[in-house]
């Protein structure tokens, strides 16, 4: 061998030793030159790396009759040499890689040749794979000259051609579990199906084992083998130099990023020797909702284009009586969005093993989107200031949230519901689980188990939210992911409820679910996974305490049908669909009331006293009303509480009538107007209003984030000391962005974007910014904007150029310090 070769590496004590035979050529060279002092450029060259700090390869040589340690090196481009491992059964591996004959081999002393080692796992440089030719004795012995992922046919085929990583200069394989993908294979001669014999090798994690079924590998065949890991030749019949492999998985493979190998066997009298190469690119595996043995299995094609492969859509908000749609780009396929995916099944500490269950999977997912406990995705932050961090409503998809943690690997901020919902519809799609966004409006949240929502007024009719620990939020987002449950009896599978958004712990992590969607309806809350608090949020009664002047409790009123409204996502063809049905019985119906008592039964409270409170007669009709739809931000708003006289005798009625600002989860923040009201005469058969109006200029400075108001009323009846009460909200509607462009534009080429809206306000607005997200167009820029006059119309131009084509659909939101959130759309076919 030559002697210039500089050294690259130390000898690594902490490594394994294992037995190796080194031929008389290398051994006498080897202590020629053993002595030598390193060369300056190398004695800053840490174990296990080259002085460039880049990571090194193991490299041994097989021979005979000497036993040493292994080393760590990069192994040099020139004098490629077969490295050999002698194994109990004088069984040569010999891996693809280059020797320099240099680097610091330690002696050590003979020793008999049955010694079992570890085969190693080692790494060359070669940009695709570690490959070699055999030693002149070797000649005649199958070499792996390349492999080819077909990554074009492959991706297609598994419905993953629309990732970005898959049209890269150097495209990655991104296939699907229980579906058999190709490779082609090229050799140094001809392929002899009955003299040579091939062994596929995949890995996974950083520590492979066949009992974990994390290291796999089985010899070539010409027999499909469908159902488990397997492989094919797919013209078995010719001796070629190029062959066609068709590689089986099995439909409950780890999902996660696998590395491939390649084992040429070669057998003689007295050993089998192995030839290893080593491909340089992974292999990404995900769920496969096509395949029919796998549990995220989907039978519906169109119900697989909508809740895996689209890549935008609405997130439902607002008020059960006024409800808006958020747009919201998934960008699934964008960037880095799937290697991002893959990050956080690796520190998620989610045991491998278990990789290939989505139970356990969503659920770990459901904690890694926020960042409470592990350092995950996203920040939750509902206090209205938002410095340090971007506000949770100027976020206009997912994947700009995901590329950011990915490369800064700290948490994004901030996020709310929509957000931490968007983003795990996001992850889930990318690994292959048909996910959705759900919105429950009017949704309770229980913090002690009760199943009820306990609201206390003072007997002057004032609320008093201090002591309110439970909550009805005006909306709250959700996820809902389809597998089947083999966990639990039949029945359960299907879609099943999923919360990322920190609110109550599980285990002692800020995670929720799986539950299954069909045990809420039913009260069945005992199974897997918190099934009381979700079911709760929908279904939980609302009850109304007075505290009297004495300090005493007493329960006025219980609402059944108060939460749990509307329950909503975006349905095939794009408009809002209602699936309160699959979460719960109509209303007040026996089943409903059965379910709730079911459930009851594991709450904390129990079902004991649940209707017990006291009445007398009730003859006063009352009824809170607001126009929710047709009240904007920049107008008045009027509330009004209607009491009817429904008996044979004069009534007197009192009480007090309040408006306040209020954030979306059920916190009051400001009161704005108020309005008490005595001696109310009704006599029979008579109605009368009493009648609440709070102009702008008494709200506008007091709004919160989503625009929300809190009204409530408390009145009583003095002859029959009838008590009524009631808490509601509605949201201020704003106005929509006016987008206008071309329906069709061209890769490459200039669009051009007008969007407009008017002011409703009688304010100025400031610190003006204009965001545009578009999988394939734009990457969520922000545009900075000046300040837009009371009542006046703002009107710019953008002008963007497309990447990919297809039909996309520009998502665009302006936000200012008075006003957020205006949105709008506009789709575009690129071609």
């Amino acid at each position: 061998m030559p002697r210039n070769h500089r050294r690259t590496g130390r000898f690594n004590r902490n490594h394994h030793r294992v037995r190796v035979m080194v031929p008389h050529h290398v051994r006498h060279n080897h202590r020629r030159r053993r002595s030598r002092s390193p060369s300056p450029r190398s004695r800053d060259a840490s174990p296990g790396r080259s002085p460039s700090g880049t990571h090194t390869s193991t490299s041994i040589i097989v021979g005979r009759g000497r036993r040493i340690r292994p080393f760590l090196g990069l192994f040099g481009n020139r004098h490629r040499r077969p490295l050999g491992f002698n194994w109990g059964g004088r069984v040569n591996v010999i891996d693809y890689g280059y020797v320099r004959p240099d680097d610091d081999w330690t002696d050590d002393d003979d020793d008999d040749d049955d010694d079992d080692i570890d085969q190693p796992r080692m790494q060359g440089n070669d940009p695709r794979g570690t490959r070699t030719k055999p030693d002149r004795d070797d000649q005649e012995v199958l070499n792996v000259a390349a492999v080819d992922f077909l990554v074009p046919e492959n991706v297609k085929q598994h419905h993953t051609d629309e990732f970005d990583i898959t049209e890269l200069s150097r495209p990655k394989l991104v296939v699907r579990r229980g579906q058999p993908f190709n490779i082609r294979i090229t050799f140094n001669r001809a392929y002899n199906t009955q003299k040579d014999d091939l062994r596929l090798v995949f890995e996974i994690g950083d520590q492979p084992k066949p009992s974990k079924g994390t290291h796999v590998e089985f010899i070539l065949s010409d027999k499909d083998v469908k159902g488990e890991w397997g492989a094919a030749i797919k013209d078995p019949s010719s001796n070629k130099t190029v062959i066609n492999i068709a590689v089986f998985t099995p439909p409950d493979c780890i999902v996660g990023v696998w590395k491939f190998k390649v084992d040429v066997v070669k057998k003689t009298d007295n050993r089998t020797s192995v030839f290893r190469y080593n491909h340089k690119d992974p292999i990404y595996m995900l769920f496969n909702p096509w395949c029919r043995e796998d549990t995220v299995f989907l039978e519906n094609e169109s119900h697989r284009n909508a809740y895996v492969m689209e890549d935008k859509g609405k997130i439902y908000a607002g008020t059960y009586n006024s409800i808006s749609a958020k747009p919201w780009v998934f960008g699934q396929f964008s960037g880095n969005v799937l290697d991002c995916c893959m990050h956080l099944l690796d520190i998620c500490e989610l045991n491998l093993a278990v990789r290939g269950n989505p139970i356990p999977v969503c659920r770990k997912l459901s904690a890694m989107v926020n960042s409470n406990d592990d350092g995950g995705v996203l920040t939750g932050n509902w206090s209205g200031e938002y410095s340090g961090g971007k506000s949770p409503l100027s976020w206009t998809g997912s994947a700009m949230i995901l590329e950011q943690y990915y490369e800064q690997k700290y948490s994004v901020q901030f996020g709310q519901c929509w957000v931490f919902s968007g983003v795990l519809t996001t992850v889930l799609r990318a690994l292959g689980i048909p996910a959705r966004s759900v919105t429950n409006f009017a949704s309770a949240h229980d913090v002690d188990t009760s199943i009820t929502i306990d609201l206390h007024f003072g007997d002057d009719g004032y609320p008093l939210e201090e002591l309110n620990e439970d909550s009805i939020w005006n909306f709250h987002v959700w996820n809902e992911a389809w597998m089947a449950r083999s966990d639990l009896p039949s029945g359960y599978g299907g879609w099943q409820a999923l919360d990322a958004t920190p609110q109550e712990t599980s285990d002692g992590v800020m995670c929720c679910g799986p539950c299954p969607v069909h045990a809420i309806k039913e009260g069945e809350v005992n199974l897997p996974y918190d099934g009381p608090f979700v079911f709760a949020e929908v279904n939980a009664d609302k009850v109304y305490w007075m505290i009297q002047k004495d300090g005493t409790n007493k329960r006025v009123h219980i609402q059944q049908n108060a939460v749990g409204k509307f329950i909503s996502t975006m349905s095939l063809r794009g408009e809002r669909e209602d699936v309160t049905k699959h979460y719960k019985h109509p209303e007040d119906t026996n089943e409903e009331r059965t379910a709730v008592l079911r459930a009851n039964r594991v709450g904390a409270r129990g079902d004991s006293g649940r209707n017990a409170y006291e009445t007398g007669p009730e003859d006063v009709k009352f009824e809170l009303d607001f126009d929710a739809e047709n009240t904007y931000v920049g107008s008045d708003f009027v509330v009004k509480v209607r009491c009817s006289n429904t008996g044979k005798e004069q009534r007197h009625v009192a009480g007090v009538l309040c408006a306040s600002t209020m954030y979306y989860t059920g916190v009051v923040a400001d009161e704005v107007g108020k309005k008490p009201f005595q001696g109310v005469i009704l006599k029979p058969g008579e109605t009368k209003e009493v009648v609440l109006t709070v102009g702008p200029e008494t709200y506008s400075r007091r709004l919160k984030d989503c625009c929300m108001l809190a009204v409530s009323v408390m009145a009583r009846v003095k002859e029959t000391d009838q008590v009524f009460t009631k808490k509601d909200d509605m949201r201020l509607r704003k106005p929509h962005l006016v987008i206008k462009a071309t329906n069709e534009s061209r890769v490459g080429q200039e669009l051009e974007l007008h969007v407009s809206f008017t002011n409703p306000m009688h304010t100025t607005l400031t610190d003006c910014v204009l965001e545009l997200e578009a999988t394939g167009i734009t990457d969520g820029k922000q545009y900075p904007q000046g300040d837009v006059p009371p009542k006046g119309t703002f009107m710019t131009t953008i002008k963007l150029k497309p990447k990919k084509k297809g039909k996309k659909q520009i998502v665009a939101i302006f936000n200012s310090k008075q006003l957020e959130d205006v949105n709008g759309t506009h789709d575009v076919i690129v071609r």
